[in-house]
């Protein structure tokens, strides 16, 4: 057989007793057989309950031996996390899925609410348990790349569902950032070494092509995705056209540690009828994303380091009439992040800090600039930071963290801290508890937004919450189930608050206290064999306890209920038949406006619920692999946000080819 490995390391062959055995050899890169595994500190530390010392455990080097696929790499941590991340999506396990775009996945998690502006990705926001879009932050291998400006522009990540290979919720993550939590998506190739291309197209002038692959070779990894998806649209206006292209170059060496590299550019162009103002069918929108990170991790024995930096550039036009420029807006993002962990039997300390600095040029976000900025006219910055410790021990079937730190901002020095736990008795079962508080600063436009229907706010201060979780979950290899409830106390909310008195205007406010609770429900089954694969059902709900009586825009516009079912069956040894249906009961209302273009005249109207069943058919030989989709196949009326209505029945089909690469699958690919 092959030697894998091109290093001279100490190799294993047999199992033994001694004290020299490989259990006690975590520290160094060793060998089993022929099988070649980088062990590295941050692996061992990974407990179930310690997301703040790996945090993630991404594909940076892939080997592939007798169809069994071995990975290891650990990302940058999500500060002093508490829980451990919960998978909201995983490749793996998600073979022959009807989805076809990040927001698909997130629509079918009960604890996620997408409420999208329109079809196939165009825009879209990410809520977590009743929050809103401004209160979620969003990572790409342990990088935070949530936009200072606005969180409508935190999602727009360079991304294809083809180069996804997993999607988590990260719980319990204190100080600046993530007050109702964070949603991480991770990149990986398919294979160690391919060319994968896609291309799709159907109805409203649907076309896609998309173009990736990888190598792989002395401790390097090189991975490229590229991808064009346009659509005339399903009503006047509503037409878009996305381009995404993302490289990732990772290096790992025994002597030098490992150094992770990603960068993406995103072109997004879309036709936004009714978008962000319900009585006006000509807004038009043009954004462009760059975004680029490096990160470092070394170990020492017991000790490790690890540093990450990352950049994010953000530029959007907002046309009121399509053609005619009414707002635009130039943010940078930058981030720096340095920790320590120390290994003991006494557990895992981490010592950390992180820096972010944010900027805007804006015509009408800021400070007024003594002199105009080329298109901008006004600007403001800020700088906010974070240190922490935190300690993680396992003691026999349980496993405890907690954590302290201060919180830097503009608006003063905070407290942060966490404290969880989490208890295996038996084989399967797991039981988790977690408190934590968390906050959020004032976004720009919460700050700065003015309109002939907005008033801004330049008084707003940091928002706070006190978080608690319980859940408990069983798994055997082919079936799971899980329980949970949250409880979040929000203080000092902000919101864009309704004022008859004032001018019959919305106002940046944060006057109200808001406390959100619920309950997650969900089961499935899943084996290799036989004709029902999959089938997994889940239910939330979800209620928020407003301290005061105001007509917000945003607060209380939440799903109540959410169910949704999974479902593939294997028609054929190459045909397959998956299923999704997603219902949704949305709490509050929204201003419906029968006459387009009279911003005087509206009515207002419930959220009616509405249920959405999806559909593909795939057939797989080999390298090839042909499919079709149909999205919302009851043709059923339905609407996330503001009475703008979702596509109706939306067919689709493709072809998918895997030029170079192993034949058959490893377990990895769609």
């Amino acid at each position: 057989m092959k030697n894998i490995s091109t290093n001279s390391v100490p190799r294993f062959r047999r199992w033994s007793r001694k004290g020299w055995s490989v259990f006690v050899s975590f520290h160094r890169e060793v060998s089993i057989g022929v099988l070649s595994v980088s062990m590295s500190l941050l692996l061992l530390a990974n407990g179930e309950a310690s997301a703040q010392t790996a945090d993630s455990l991404t594909v940076a080097r892939s080997l592939r031996i007798a169809g069994v696929d071995v990975a290891g790499s650990p990302a940058a941590p999500m500060r002093n996390a508490a829980l451990s991340q919960s998978p909201l999506f995983d490749r793996r396990s998600e073979v022959g899925a009807s989805v076809t775009t990040p927001e698909d996945v997130l629509r079918l998690v009960p604890s996620v609410d997408i409420r999208e502006r329109g079809g196939r990705g165009t825009q879209a926001d990410i809520s977590i348990r009743g929050g809103s879009f401004d209160q979620t932050s969003v990572l790409l291998n342990g990088i935070d790349f949530t936009d200072a400006r606005t969180g409508h522009q935190s999602h727009s990540l360079p991304l294809d569902l083809e180069a996804v290979s997993s999607i988590e919720l990260v719980e319990g993550v204190p100080g600046v950032g993530a007050y109702a939590g964070a949603v991480h998506f991770r990149t990986a190739p398919l294979f160690p070494d391919y060319l994968l291309f896609d291309a799709a197209g159907g109805s409203y002038g649907y076309g896609y092509a998309h173009l990736s692959g990888a190598t792989t070779g002395r401790g390097l990894t090189l991975f490229g995705a590229a991808s064009y998806r346009r659509t005339d649209g399903y009503r006047h206006n509503t037409d878009s056209e996305t381009c995404n292209a993302y490289l990732r170059l990772t290096a790992s060496s025994r002597r030098w540690g490992m150094l992770d590299f990603q960068t993406g550019f995103q072109m997004r162009a879309f036709g936004s009828n009714g978008f962000y103002a319900a009585y006006n069918p000509d807004q038009w929108e043009h954004t462009q994303t760059a975004l680029a990170s490096l990160r470092y991790l070394k170990s020492w024995g017991r000790l490790s380091f690890g540093a990450s930096a990352s950049y994010r550039k953000n530029f959007d036009r907002y046309d009121w009439i399509r053609g005619e420029a009414m707002n635009r807006h130039n943010t940078d993002n930058v981030g720096a992040r340095l920790w320590w962990n120390y290994t003991s039997a006494w557990g895992t300390t981490s010592l950390g800090g992180d820096y972010a600095f944010n900027h805007i040029y804006s015509t009408n976000l800021g400070d007024r600039l003594s002199w105009p900025h080329g298109d901008y006219l006004c600007a403001t910055a800020r700088h906010t930071g974070n240190v922490w410790v935190r300690h993680a021990l396992t003691l026999g079937r349980v496993d405890l963290s907690a954590s302290a730190g201060a919180a830097f901002s503009p608006y003063g020095t905070r407290s942060s801290w966490s404290v969880a736990g989490a208890w295996r008795p038996v084989r399967g079962l797991r039981v988790e508890t977690g408190v934590w508080r968390s906050m959020r600063l004032p976004t720009f436009t919460d700050l700065y937004y003015t309109s002939p229907a907005q008033i801004n706010n330049l008084d707003l201060r940091p928002e706070y919450a006190t978080n608690l979780r319980l859940a408990v979950s069983y798994s055997t290899p082919s079936w799971r189930v899980s329980a949970g409830g949250f409880y979040r106390a929000g203080r000092d909310v902000i919101d864009w608050v309704w004022r008859e008195d004032m001018g019959r205007k919305w106002h940046s406010e944060q006057s109200s206290c808001l406390d959100t609770y619920g309950v997650e429900l969900g089961g499935g089954y899943h084996t290799q064999e036989g004709f029902l694969r999959d089938v997994s059902l889940s239910y939330a709900y979800t209620m928020s306890d407003r301290k005061n009586d105001l007509k917000t825009l945003g607060a209380m516009d939440f799903l109540k209920h959410k169910v949704a079912l999974k479902l593939r069956l294997a028609l054929h040894r190459r045909l397959s038949l998956a299923i999704s249906g997603v219902f949704s009961d949305r709490n509050g209302s929204y201003s419906w406006y029968p006459t387009m273009g009279d911003s005087f005249h509206s009515v207002e109207r419930e959220y009616r619920p509405f249920f959405l069943l999806n559909a593909r058919v795939e057939w797989q030989l080999g390298r090839v692999r042909i499919y079709g989709d149909c999205a919302n196949i009851l043709d059923r009326p339905a609407c996330d946000l503001g009475g703008l209505p979702l596509p109706g029945a939306w067919f689709t089909g493709g072809v998918s080819l895997r030029i170079v690469g192993p034949s058959g699958s490893s377990g990895q690919g769609r």
